[in-house]
């Protein structure tokens, strides 16, 4: 009975001795927040001051600095009524506190970029026109911004079929025919743009209204096996679908608009494609944009499972990209109608 008696007081003992242990070390610990509070009180020469940098209470400033200096056992300051200032032994371990505080923050910012990373492949179906031009250059920054990342690039104005396809997204132009598959906007209220080169415009004349059109050498182009040969323009007596005709039809939309270039007809297509060629003068615009139809550019998945980070940082990326583009574009416009005008007009609201 006895020896049970001393095993149980035994065996207490040993939990305390391991609790004080414990609880001893726990007080030596040094937190990397109190030296953080050590760091902002000798930058900001008083407690009252750090902690206000630091938004916290200025005894939790103190009793930090306080904890701290239990911990390595050493004055870190020498305090008095008026003035406090760094000891002998604070001087010496600022540095290394300094260092301990830079030493988390890049450990934080690697995490960070490591979470933000990109890798695996990216397998992509674009336009003809917008991919070679535009796209294939944004794209080209976009994956040096993630070097890990694969990409496997279709080009074709074909449409791609997502489900049965091995795609992960594909951007295009247009209302969807299929409600099953997710379109992301990249630019929700772009249109199409009628243009021609001032060359042709010289030689046939310019449509005063949308019927001239029958009448005049219109370029057309093969989307997904179908002529796009009934061009829809939305005038302010309601929308009008003019049939039309020409000399030339492909199905590269690209093609397209370099005949459009060279002089040989009119284009009528995504004013994303025509920036370029209208701020350079090779094309001209001939209807006002309002007139003209809605053409919206997506990024769309088969399903929202196909979602990745991947795809949701192109979304973005792509985003930023058109906006800039269209900004640009709009506020050239406003400038060359003020110059033309000889007076400076502010630039074209964000569209």
């Amino acid at each position: 009975m006895i020896w049970r008696r001393h095993c149980v007081v035994l065996r207490f003992y040993e939990k305390w001795v391991n609790v004080s242990n414990t609880y001893r070390i726990l007080k030596k610990m040094i937190r990397l927040d109190d030296i953080q509070i050590f760091v902002q009180t000798v930058e900001a020469e008083s407690f009252s001051e750090a902690a206000r940098r630091l938004n916290i209470a200025p005894g939790f400033a103190s009793a930090a600095v306080q904890r701290l200096e239990k911990a390595l056992n050493t004055r870190l300051f020498v305090r008095s009524t008026r003035s406090m200032q760094l000891s002998a032994e604070g001087e010496r371990y600022l540095p290394h506190a300094r260092a301990m505080i830079d030493a988390r923050s890049q450990g934080q910012r690697a995490l960070a970029s490591a979470q933000d990373s990109l890798s695996g492949s990216l397998r992509l179906s674009v336009p003809s026109d917008f991919g070679r031009n535009l796209l294939l250059g944004w794209l080209d920054e976009f994956q040096h911004q993630h070097p890990a990342l694969s990409l496997h690039l279709r080009m074709s104005d074909r449409a791609a079929t997502l489900t049965r396809e091995p795609l992960d997204a594909a951007v295009r132009y247009g209302a969807l025919s299929d409600s099953s598959l997710v379109a992301i906007p990249l630019v929700e209220n772009n249109r199409r743009a009628l243009c021609a080169a001032p060359s042709y415009l010289e030689r046939a004349g310019k449509p005063a209204n949308v019927d001239d059109l029958r009448h005049h050498n219109c370029l057309r182009f093969v989307w997904s096996e179908q002529l796009h040969e009934r061009w829809l323009f939305t005038l302010p007596g309601g929308n009008k679908t003019v049939s039309v005709s020409g000399n030339r039809i492909s199905d590269d939309a690209d093609t397209v608009r370099r005949w459009a270039v060279a002089g040989e007809g009119l284009v009528y297509k995504s004013r994303i494609d025509l920036i370029p060629d209208l701020r350079a003068g090779r094309l001209v615009e001939i209807f006002p944009p309002a007139h003209c139809e809605p053409s919206p550019l997506n990024l769309i998945c088969a399903d929202r499972s196909r979602l990745t980070p991947a795809i949701t940082q192109l979304k973005t990326f792509l985003q930023a990209r058109c906006a800039n583009l269209l900004d640009d574009y709009w506020q050239h416009v406003a400038a060359s109608a003020g110059t033309r005008k000889g007076k400076p007009r502010r630039a074209a609201p964000r569209r």
